[in-house]
């Protein structure tokens, strides 16, 4: 056996890493390939693919033929690989079979062009209306007093946005561990109201964007538009540090969405890919069951199950006198 072969399939070998799903610790099966860790999910169709949590979105797959020969002579069977491209990359790099995703993103020039030609008239109402209000926006040191300040905004209600809200309840200790995670990469936009946290950012900086991985307020603030304000100083920040993009995760739906056009979001479109490594993964692609049984349901019925959740736990929770946030 030579030293590439015998490399590859020390590196094949599974082992158990932690990731953290709704915030939640949980081991799963892992591979190493090429110094990046492929985390294995699904029960009936087992995927291989980067860590959702975090790495997808702040490392590129740098060898992928290397990485399915890796997959096949790992020591439990895997059926599928998947991986995408990123932020700015939006041409197909691979001939793979690839399906589309979009991602709303912030091209970051200067702020005065995102101001006056990028976002809607309502935002940039909303905007002037926050420092009319004595809303003060500025980026935040993490400190004990800023972690109560945040628990004080995760404990507003135990569902936001039609589900359950998984921050909701947490202790200081946990909720100041979670928001020390990538403490060096992260920055923190605060926006304060006569001493009071109305709302936040955290931002995880990468090496092409800046990624928002938390964007709360509070419901009874919300006439003074945090919201917007703290959008516009990431683009004041991003712009004076030359961070070409602000990534907001997917496109969402509904008001969701909305908001992420009104602020200047654009879809970016970019590929996923799925290959195959077993008859088993073959016939789930060729089936359209790659994605599990949610991502086989109907855009119209998902989001018609979607507004059935919102309004089970909005009717839950109303009869136990606690606010859904919207």
């Amino acid at each position: 056996m030579n030293s590439a072969s015998s490399d590859t399939q020390a590196n094949s070998m599974i082992y158990q890493e932690t990731v953290r799903i709704r915030g939640v610790p949980v081991q799963l099966d892992a591979v190493r390939v090429e110094n990046q860790t492929f985390i294995i999910s699904g029960k009936s169709v087992k995927t291989a693919g980067l860590r959702r949590d975090k790495e997808e979105w702040l490392e590129d797959v740098q060898n992928p033929e290397e990485v399915v020969r890796a997959l096949k002579n790992a020591s439990a069977k895997i059926d599928l690989f998947r991986f995408w491209q990123r932020v700015p990359e939006r041409e197909p790099k691979f001939k793979y079979y690839r399906e589309w995703r979009q991602v709303a993103a912030i091209p970051v020039t200067d702020y005065k062009y995102w101001f006056t030609k990028k976002i809607s008239p309502k935002a940039r109402n909303k905007i002037r209306k926050t420092a009319k209000f004595g809303v003060i926006i500025q980026e935040t040191e993490l400190s004990d007093n800023l972690v109560r300040d945040i628990m004080d905004i995760f404990n507003q209600s135990p569902v936001r946005r039609g589900k359950r809200f998984w921050h909701y309840g947490k202790d200081f200790e946990t909720v100041k561990r979670e928001m020390s995670l990538d403490l060096k990469e992260s920055i923190f936009i605060t926006a304060y109201h006569e001493k009071e946290l109305i709302g936040f950012i955290k931002l995880l900086v990468a090496d092409r964007y800046a990624m928002i991985t938390l964007i709360l307020d509070k419901m009874n603030h919300r006439e003074k538009a945090p919201m917007n304000g703290l959008i516009a100083k990431a683009v004041e920040i991003c712009a004076a540090r030359k961070i070409p993009h602000i990534i907001y995760m997917m496109w969402r739906r509904g008001e969701h969405g909305q908001f992420q056009e009104s602020n200047g979001f654009e879809r970016i479109r970019i590929p996923e890919y799925f290959i195959p490594l077993t008859l088993k993964g073959a016939i789930a692609l060729r089936l359209r069951l790659h994605k599990g049984l949610k991502g086989a349901i109907p855009e119209r019925t998902m989001v018609w199950l979607l507004a059935l959740r919102a309004k089970w736990y909005f009717m839950r929770y109303a009869r136990k006198n606690l606010s859904p946030v919207e």
